[in-house]
């Protein structure tokens, strides 16, 4: 078990900005938390078979970019986390390489285009289940992984290596309160009240949805997760009550006014 690896690596996510670091091992897959689970053909060790650590790597959404959406802001940004986990992912697995473990990273998204998912609603890896397995939040009711520092407004993406690294703990605990609002903010009622993995997301729906943003250049949608009150992100910028985002067809508020304007610009 390489500890000072392990902690080199920490250091590094650290002079890259990179808020939240987590460590699995591949066999964390083969141990079922809880079912439905990730099928065989889509573990680590099914797709890079020398993995022995899986290290997953999440960078966070800004809420006040989210609250405007749909919108270019957001839909900038989005890209933006999605270019900076895609090379920071490339970095971390070329880092590890060159030091005598041989390492890969995993594209964040891992589809072609939105309008794919709408015939095969699944990407090749989840990040999300990495995420879970690397102790780096909890699964909440709209299939989302629950972070205890951004809730929902979270990318992750992964690493495969060799080296063998010491494990994070998985988180044990519910983050998510069963609010249901995520379910209420859904603009076509893709998610259904239960409890994870129980509940659905009505995945095709939330596909067309997207690619009816995206052509109008803002997409993603990202309502279900502004909607979220889980994440200590509430806090810093002033958010913790979320009836802020009712009425918004009817702008009554500075904020309200804000997220019109962004919206009524930069898109179709």
């Amino acid at each position: 078990m390489n500890t000072d690896l392990y902690h080199e690596l920490r250091d590094k996510c650290a002079g890259l900005d990179i808020p939240l670091v987590g460590f699995a091992p591949a066999e964390r897959w083969d141990e079922p938390p809880f079912e439905p689970w990730v099928p065989t053909e889509f573990r680590p060790s099914a797709i890079f078979p020398e993995t022995r650590t899986v290290i997953v790597i999440g960078l966070p959404v800004s809420l006040p970019v989210l609250e405007t959406t749909p919108s270019i802001w957001y839909n900038e940004l989005y890209r933006t986390v999605n270019t900076l986990l895609d090379t920071y992912g490339y970095r971390i697995a070329t880092f590890l390489s060159a030091r005598g473990f041989p390492s890969v990273s995993v594209p964040r998204d891992g589809y072609g285009h939105v309008s794919i998912l709408k015939e095969r609603p699944v990407a090749f890896f989840s990040h999300r289940h990495a995420a879970f397995c690397a102790g780096l939040g909890a699964f909440g009711v709209n299939n989302m992984l629950l972070t205890r520092e951004f809730g929902p407004r979270v990318r992750f993406t992964s690493i495969f290596t060799t080296a063998l690294l010491p494990p994070d703990p998985v988180i044990q605990e519910d983050l998510c309160i069963h609010c249901m609002k995520c379910g209420e903010a859904c603009p076509v009622q893709a998610l259904s009240e239960g409890t994870y993995p129980g509940t659905l997301t009505d995945k095709r729906t939330c596909a067309t949805r997207s690619e009816e943003l995206n052509r109008r250049f803002i997409a993603p949608c990202g309502l279900c997760i502004r909607a979220c009150p889980v994440g200590r992100d509430r806090i810093l910028y002033g958010r913790e009550d979320t009836s802020i985002y009712d009425g918004e067809d009817e702008p009554r508020s500075a904020l309200h006014r804000a997220w019109a304007h962004v919206r009524a610009h930069g898109g179709r």
